[in-house]
């Protein structure tokens, strides 16, 4: 148990090595497979990451307007890491 009484989940590397952009489908995809691999249901991930259980199963379906500040909850709570790398060169319109 962590000090909010939680839990605490084990941490699992997800290697995605594509230099693109993931679609909210992937990113779906990528928080299922981790989850069911944690053997989480929805509702335990849910109350894992402080969000509710719609929204999991939106985050899962591949919702293209899901909240970024809750999506990275899901993925922290996963023990998934985001890399944003900026572009070498400016960008010129």
């Amino acid at each position: 148990m962590d000090y909010h009484g939680h839990s605490a989940l084990i941490s699992r590397s997800v290697n995605i090595m594509a230099k693109r952009t993931l679609t909210p489908a992937e990113i779906g995809e990528i928080v299922r497979s981790t989850r069911k691999a944690t053997g989480l249901r929805q509702d335990e991930l849910a109350g894992a990451a402080g969000v509710g259980l719609r929204f999991i199963v939106d985050l899962e379906a591949g919702k293209p307007t899901a909240q970024i500040g809750k999506v990275l909850q899901v993925l922290q709570a996963l023990g998934c890491a985001i890399e944003i790398t900026p572009p070498r060169a400016p960008v010129k319109p």
